[in-house]
């Protein structure tokens, strides 16, 4: 998935390291042998370059993955859409990406417009398949990396593991605590020089945000983020969005749903669903940073 894992844990039963290094490797790969775009023999690229008119049976965890991005859609309005694949290329990244370096023409971006609409793949959770309808090209990138987090953590209890933190790609998830009895505690970016510290207990965290991963042209700077419903990056001034749950997967879905809302629309969101979100704004010399509800009060 081009980035790299890390694992913390305690050891009482003294687990032989090499057993616990293939339990994570052997979890990232059936990830990366799904859902990895970037492998042209990985299920999702035999699926994208398939031909109109057929459904595709999915394996249980490609189906998971894709039934909570199309969960979020439904419930976002479409902020986020797994079928945004063509848009995320014409913008310049992915494995697919465009070299041009330039914004897309207006016409292009109403070709590959036309190409992203979740609704289309006709998801059966009962036969875990798809359709593809043409042209669809899919890309979970906005949730996979979180759901690859679960899955060593499933991986690692599995294999007699209690006590952990696990970290893909800087999506984290904690089991137990460390020798000592503390909480698992991780770092969140803010301002003005006063990062938030959060205790995963039993929690995952994920972030999403326009540092890494960008484009520039003519003065126009943007992220690999792009709105599904305008088929462009998105214009607000939101530098980052942190969000606590108990599933990484479902964390890095709602990081994603949230950067593409923004800061009003997606505080208002997160809301709704009674998310712990954290976010940081664009505004001057000094960032605005916006806090719902629900993220815990103790970590700033």
């Amino acid at each position: 998935m081009g980035t790299t894992w890390s694992l913390r844990f305690d050891n009482p039963k003294m687990i032989e390291l090499g057993a616990v290094r293939h339990a994570v490797q052997s979890a990232l790969d059936r990830v990366v042998a799904q859902m990895s775009t970037w492998e042209p023999g990985s299920d999702i690229s035999r699926y994208n370059g398939a031909i109109a008119g057929r459904r595709h049976s999915l394996a249980p965890e490609f189906a998971e993955v894709l039934g909570c991005a199309l969960h979020w859609a439904a419930a976002s309005g479409g902020a986020i859409d797994p079928s945004v694949g063509p848009l995320i290329s014409l913008w310049g990244f992915g494995a697919q990406a465009c070299t041009s370096g330039t914004p897309p023409s207006p016409a292009d971006l109403a070709q590959a417009r036309a190409r992203v609409d979740w609704e289309r793949l006709d998801f059966d959770p009962g036969t875990q398949s798809i359709l593809q309808p043409g042209g669809t090209a899919l890309d979970l990138s906005g949730v996979a990396k979180g759901f690859a987090v679960d899955h060593v953590a499933e991986a690692l209890r599995a294999l007699g593991l209690e006590d952990f933190i696990v970290e893909v790609g800087g999506e984290l998830r904690g089991a137990g605590h460390p020798p000592g009895g503390a909480p698992w505690r991780v770092q969140v970016d803010a301002p003005n020089d006063r990062p938030a510290v959060v205790a995963l207990s039993s929690l995952a965290i994920a972030t999403s945000g326009d540092r890494w991963h960008t484009h520039e042209h003519a003065g126009r700077r943007w992220s690999h983020t792009i709105d599904p419903r305008s088929g462009e990056p998105p214009r607000h001034a939101l530098a980052s969005v942190t969000v606590l749950h108990r599933e990484c997967m479902h964390a890095d879905a709602l990081a994603t749903v949230l950067t593409v809302l923004g800061p009003d629309e997606g505080l208002a969101f997160a809301e709704r669903h009674a998310a712990p979100a954290l976010f940081v704004c664009h505004e001057g010399a000094q960032p605005r940073v916006l806090a719902t509800s629900h993220w815990p009060a103790h970590s700033s």
